[in-house]
């Protein structure tokens, strides 16, 4: 009874805060959105510790998210349908090759997928291989994107998660269509992902800093 009333009050509550603190932030772009459905498709990508505000950033997003068959999994599956997001249960140690033929086939079909490189247990910000097999066997583009704010929380958890505080400052960064032809051997296929999500976190890291992006 304990466990049904926690997966049924979880979600709600998480979505509540993505609502609220969401509205409260005054938030800055940078780069091109996207994630309304127009244009080809693509894989979003973002770090599992910036995942919270990325429902805000991919809003009207029709696209399916990668989430992980884990018990945590459920609660942010279940997040993101009250968000309006659909998703595909799997990952790189649980379901990940059914998940990885389903996500190929959407993508195949003219939707966009997506997923958390580093997700769902890390290493921290490292792509792992299953991120650029769906890419290249999908034939989409990698579409890297990251937030951050002037003040924030961070969790002690192994992807340190990223928490911007009410009021604050946010910038979200949306970065250009990253290409990764099939038959590009893995570990440069890899590095050629990495460098896009390193890319947007910098800008995203460095935006309220001194000499950053702010009013640059």
């Amino acid at each position: 009874m304990r466990a049904r009333l926690l997966h049924w009050l979880v979600p709600r509550l998480i979505r509540m805060v993505i609502l609220l603190l969401s509205r409260t932030i005054r938030w800055q772009v940078v780069g091109e959105p996207f994630g309304t459905g127009e244009g080809p498709p693509a894989l979003l990508c973002f770090w599992h510790g910036r995942m919270l505000m990325m429902p805000y950033a991919f809003r009207g997003w029709r696209g399916e998210m990668l989430i992980s068959e884990h018990r945590d999994g459920a609660y942010i599956a279940d997040t993101m349908h009250l968000l309006g997001i659909r998703t595909v249960r799997g990952s790189t140690t649980r379901g990940g090759a059914r998940a990885l033929l389903r996500m190929i086939r959407i993508a195949r079909a003219g939707g966009d997928v997506g997923i958390t490189p580093d997700g769902p247990r890390g290493p921290r910000e490292v792509v792992q291989p299953g991120t650029v097999q769906l890419a290249m066997k999908a034939g989409i583009p990698l579409r890297a994107a990251c937030y951050a704010s002037d003040r924030h929380w961070r969790v002690d958890s192994w992807d340190r998660f990223y928490i911007p505080k009410p009021f604050s400052r946010g910038v979200i960064v949306y970065g250009a269509p990253c290409f990764i032809a099939e038959g590009t051997p893995l570990e440069e296929a890899i590095a050629t992902a990495q460098q896009a999500m390193d890319e947007v976190q910098a800008i995203a890291d460095g935006f309220f800093r001194p000499g950053g992006g702010e009013g640059g």
